[in-house]
């Protein structure tokens, strides 16, 4: 490839500099490097992230760059497609034993399909065995899996994203009302790579992830029954995957406004500041994880887990946990009534 230097950007650059390079180039992605060395790699994804944190655009690009970049030798040019595919990446640059860049290959390159192009082919696991409490008195009727949005269940839409991305099989974790669940699936028109696996008492929101041990391998998804993240999967896996992670969760970014002005006290009993109706804003749990097997680890068999103990215990051990942020408008939540009725109606707009 000739013209790298739309490809290349400096330490020094900001990100807005970075940005406008990306939108020039069209490719979606930019190399860090020092007299031709690389050093890190920076996806409009990178940035998008680097900017959901409150990262400022006239900050160096340092802040939001990737330092363990794949790449490959010119003798391994001839394998960069399985390279690419491995690592799900879209573009593999190409070193000399300086690591000077030379050249960068893109996937589409390998004139793939639309069909074929993405093709993760790793497991989902959905969480789909507690009782739904919060979405009573529907679920006294309707297990949370098989609860209605338009024509299909919530677990068919989460299974439908997935597909998309090439990924199975699914495993369905199931307890409550489980042989309601399964009769479902077995007498549906569409037949979906669904295995399910019986939980015999209830395990936490994590403890029935100890049943796949030895089942699944390598990296794999797992989602809640009552989600739908609309999201670049196949962006989430290698964010995951290039940060080796034992664990990603994905988080919205979510904004609230307290409708009160706020004031701050000095410890005299002074007014020291006031706030008009100030906002606040979190990174969110959305319920849905990219896990590796180790994770498994953690969980002890038989016994009752959450997610959030068991993250808790990664952090302890100094395990890399990471975070993937999206806008919170791409997180749709049925887990309770208001969020339920919300969620209906953004499908009603989209259909």
């Amino acid at each position: 490839m000739k013209n790298l230097d739309r490809f290349i950007v400096l330490e020094a650059n900001t990100v807005r500099d970075v940005m406008a390079k990306i939108a020039k180039n069209n490719r979606g992605i930019v190399f860090v490097c020092e007299n031709g060395k690389l050093l890190a790699t920076v996806t409009d994804g990178d940035i998008r992230r680097y900017l959901l944190t409150g990262g400022g655009l006239d900050e160096s690009i340092v802040k939001a760059a990737h330092y363990s970049p794949v790449y490959a030798y010119e003798e391994d040019r001839e394998n960069a497609e399985t390279i690419m595919k491995n690592a799900v990446i879209m573009a593999l640059p190409i070193v000399d034993r300086d690591l000077k860049l030379q050249d960068v290959i893109f996937l589409n390159h390998f004139k793939f399909s639309p069909s074929s192009r993405v093709n993760l082919n790793v497991p989902v696991i959905i969480m789909a065995g507690g009782k739904g409490t919060r979405l009573k008195p529907f679920t006294d009727i309707l297990p949370k899996p098989l609860i209605p949005l338009e024509e299909k269940t919530i677990t068919e839409h989460i299974m439908e994203r997935f597909g998309e991305y090439g990924c199975a099989p699914f495993y369905m974790i199931v307890n409550y009302k489980k042989n309601f669940i399964k009769s479902y699936f077995s007498d549906n028109e569409k037949k979906y790579d669904l295995l399910f696996v019986d939980e015999e008492q209830f395990l936490g929101t994590a403890g029935g992830l100890k049943l796949l041990q030895g089942k699944v391998k390598g990296d794999f998804f797992v989602s809640n029954c009552d989600i739908i993240i609309e999201a670049d999967y196949q962006d989430i896996l290698a964010y995951h995957r290039g940060r080796q992670c034992v664990i990603t969760m994905v988080c919205a970014k979510k904004n609230y406004r307290i409708p009160y002005g706020t004031v701050e006290a000095d410890e005299n009993g002074y007014v020291k500041t006031m706030q008009e109706k100030p906002g606040l804003t979190y990174n969110v749990n959305t319920g849905l994880y990219v896990v590796n097997e180790k994770f498994l680890d953690k969980i002890t068999e038989g016994l009752a887990a959450d997610m959030t103990d068991l993250i808790d215990k990664c952090l302890a051990q100094n395990e890399n946990v990471g975070i993937y942020l999206i806008d919170e408008e791409q997180w749709l939540d049925i887990g309770q009534i208001q969020e339920l009725q919300r969620t209906q109606k953004i499908l009603d707009m989209k259909l």
